[in-house]
């Protein structure tokens, strides 16, 4: 069975996004290089440094399926039905999404809570990783002790307020591993196992 990976592009300050939702610069290094790749979706190219190519390539074979919010899913409109990386998304929420256009043909399930999310992407994953995405959900799983790694791209601003990385949950403290450091332009790749 792969990992349950947190992944996370991450402001000096802890923040996933501004205020309003936008990442801001947080995404600025997608485009700043010269090595043109995708995730899952060829419609979404971008171009990354070579040192980011090779780390995210590594870090994107590996991925079956992700889990995400609905918050996320709302402000990417699902990713107009495909996945943004791996073959199947999860998304937590109370209010399935009946009314979606892709509703009943995309890739994607609904779920309740964190917990029964995780589960149902580990299953459509099979042998591969899963990654949450951070903030309420990526933080909840973290607390709940379903994440085994945290992958952050450190990006080099204090954006001063904003959306947190591993939303707005208390305790418990959790340990990690001494990080994997891969160096871009304009971020560095952080991976940090979960210390068990």
């Amino acid at each position: 069975m792969g990992r349950v990976v947190l992944f996370a592009a991450v402001s000096l300050d802890g923040y996933v996004g501004r205020d309003d939702d936008t990442p801001g610069p947080l995404f600025d290094w997608y485009g700043n290089g010269d090595v043109e790749m995708t995730f899952s979706d060829p419609d979404r190219p971008f171009r990354v440094t070579a040192e980011t190519a090779e780390f995210l390539t590594g870090l994107a074979t590996r991925v079956g399926a992700m889990v995400c919010g609905r918050r996320l899913f709302d402000l990417t409109d699902g990713w107009g039905g495909v996945p943004p990386n791996g073959e199947h998304v999860v998304v937590v929420t109370h209010r399935p999404a009946d009314d979606w256009p892709h509703a009943g043909t995309a890739p994607f399930t609904f779920a309740p809570d964190v917990p029964t999310a995780v589960a149902r992407a580990r299953e459509l994953a099979g042998d591969r990783d899963v990654t949450v995405s951070a903030g309420d959900v990526g933080g909840q799983a973290l607390r709940a002790g379903l994440v085994d790694r945290v992958v952050l791209a450190l990006v080099p601003v204090v954006l001063g307020s904003g959306r947190p990385c591993f939303g707005t949950g208390g305790p418990p403290e959790i340990a990690f591993e001494d990080p994997v450091v891969v160096q871009g332009s304009r971020v560095t790749h952080l991976v940090y196992d979960v210390r068990r």
